[in-house]
């Protein structure tokens, strides 16, 4: 069954990403319930449209734009779900992502409500009176369709000139979905026209960051701080084709042994076995919850003038103290806050500044200077790196000091692969002078951790100036059976907190809050003969703008809700 999985059944954007370079535009829009059986009509209209998982026999055969569906617990209220079947749920779901704020680092952990009442002052309109006491649910968010589309290329091939200069438009269906949707809705249904900053935008709005390559403007895999992001998702069973699956899992799936293997689909897939072996709990009745999931949307604003002026000072110092010249310094403290270098090169691979510059310019993405070459083929060549098992085949258990990849590193907390494994060991071998290795460590410890991430960047689409109060940053939406195990344990444990990489109370460099605690910890190989360095001038660089928890349901659930015959008896 494992291997097997219904993809007819499945959602889409579940066991796809969509990605920056196939879907590089997208919308999110949030409507609310004013009447059941309106309600029901809507969703009913709505899955007629909605993206499955089924394979696309070619390349050409994706739609121009996807369509897919997620209800919060009030929407499913709204949609007169059962109650037996509601009281079923997850506690974590039925509560929602506001009533969590101080445990996922959201607002200030050493204060009560009542000492910060107005502790979501900068979130978005939308998400402000969201599940707030007081309000009386009149302000609940219900339902989230996501749209996804492709680059209008207007008929033209996108490996010509013409094709490529054509990639920053999105296609029109985007515009046509978004209308559509629009048309749905009247005194049952209503579109929630409150995003943004100033609560003024109709949806949230999001697409992949441009660059210019020879006058080409081409999605790239950064973000706004300009790290290459959204490399290492994890490989499940049934996901891709047995022989694409045999190259996408190397370093996306997990080491229980000598090879790479695919992850249980019961991690990410209700109604599926998990790495446990065993069903995850679901209401009933079994058909609502088979083949959904669960997922944490989260809007995550990027602070992009303080985490350049910070990395500015850090990197004067740093060059100073490690008798380098600045750009050096910069890019490895980029890359020690990450674990990749600026380009998505780990430094689990190639830790040394020099030889990380040699790679580039092997592999055709950078000049002999280093100098990254702001070419259409260069940028080819580094999206087929990423894209390689080259940019995930890696450990930490060979690492355990973080002489390579800091422990504290955001990228060792997302996904601490075999650093976790009991029989690791800290130190230097006397024997050897190297650090202790366990060739035999697994991943035991970091299976049941692991996460789908979708979503895009939102904000400008392209690399120019902002400071912090403009509109940037990552729409962020977490994928898995279980929030409490996967996404709020990686966000409270990992995330806000270190004693798990031997880092104490320091949070991470990236995503985690500095309120209190502003140090990172770079350790050095006593080999190089230079000092440890400690960043100490952090501060909370990303922060949230709002979410909830949504329900992603199966196809054959989407109809029972919209037939109103969920039984739960």
């Amino acid at each position: 069954m494992a291997d097997q999985l219904n993809l007819h059944d499945i959602q889409g954007n579940v066991t796809r990403a969509y990605g920056r370079f196939s879907f590089p535009f997208a919308r999110y829009l949030f409507f609310r319930i004013r009447n059941p059986a309106a309600g029901r009509a809507f969703v009913d209209a709505v899955r007629k449209q909605v993206t499955t998982s089924a394979r696309w026999p070619e390349e050409a055969d994706k739609p121009e734009c996807t369509v897919n569906i997620a209800f919060t617990f009030m929407g499913l209220y709204w949609l007169e779900v059962p109650d037996r079947t509601l009281q079923g749920m997850p506690d974590v779901f039925i509560s929602g992502m506001r009533s969590r704020a101080s445990m996922l680092g959201d607002r200030d952990p050493t204060k009560t409500a009542d000492d910060d009442p107005d502790w979501d002052r900068d979130w978005d309109p939308i998400w402000q009176g969201n599940r707030k006491e007081g309000k009386g649910g009149a302000e609940d968010v219900h339902i989230l369709v996501t749209l996804n589309a492709q680059p209008d290329l207007g008929g033209a091939d996108p490996e010509t000139p013409e094709g490529l200069a054509r990639l920053k438009q999105p296609h029109p269906e985007l515009e046509a979905k978004t209308a559509w949707l629009k048309s749905l809705t009247g005194s049952g249904v209503e579109l929630i026209e409150a995003n943004g900053k100033a609560g003024d935008q109709p949806y949230q709005a999001a697409s992949a960051v441009f660059d210019d390559f020879e006058g080409l403007a081409l999605p790239t895999a950064r973000e706004h701080f300009g790290f290459t992001d959204g490399i290492g998702d994890p490989v499940f069973k049934g996901q891709y084709p047995p022989e694409k699956e045999k190259t996408a899992l190397i370093g996306r799936g997990k080491r229980m042994g000598g090879d790479w293997e695919p992850l249980e689909p019961g991690e990410f897939i209700l109604g599926n076995p998990g790495e446990s072996q065993e069903l995850p709990p679901t209401a009933m009745p079994p058909e609502f919850m088979q083949n959904g999931t669960f997922m944490a949307y989260r809007k995550l604003h990027e602070n992009v003038a303080s985490f350049h002026e910070v990395v500015d000072a850090e990197a004067a110092q740093y060059a100073e103290t490690m008798g380098v010249d600045l750009p050096q310094a910069k890019e490895t403290i980029l890359a020690k806050m990450c674990g990749r270098w600026s380009d998505g090169v780990p430094l689990a691979v190639v830790p040394g500044y020099d030889d990380w510059i040699a790679l580039g310019t092997k592999l055709g993405w950078r000049d002999d200077t280093g100098a990254m070459l702001k070419t259409p083929l260069a940028w080819e060549k580094n999206l087929a790196y990423i894209r390689s098992p080259a940019a995930s085949d890696f450990r930490y258990a060979d690492d355990m000091a973080g002489f390579k990849c800091p422990g504290g590193a955001h990228m060792r907390r997302m996904n601490t692969r075999d650093y976790l494994d009991p029989l690791n060991q800290f130190g230097i071998d006397p024997e050897t002078g190297k650090q202790f290795e366990n060739p035999k460590a697994t991943h035991a410890l970091n299976k049941r951790r692991r996460v789908l991430r979708r979503g895009l960047p939102y904000g400008p689409p392209n690399f120019e100036p902002r400071d912090d109060a403009s509109e940037q940053g990552v729409i962020m939406m977490v994928m898995g059976v279980d929030l409490f195990r996967q996404f709020e344990f990686v966000q409270q444990q990992w995330i806000q907190y270190g004693l798990d990489f031997h880092q104490g109370n320091n949070t991470c460099p990236m995503l985690g809050r500095h309120d209190h605690h502003t140090r990172h910890m770079i350790p050095s190989d006593p080999k190089s003969g230079k000092p440890p360095y400690m960043m100490t001038r952090l501060k909370t660089f990303v922060e949230c703008r709002g979410g909830d928890y949504f329900f992603v349901p199966s196809m054959i659930a989407l109809r029972m809700i919209a037939m109103g015959i969920v039984d739960p008896t």
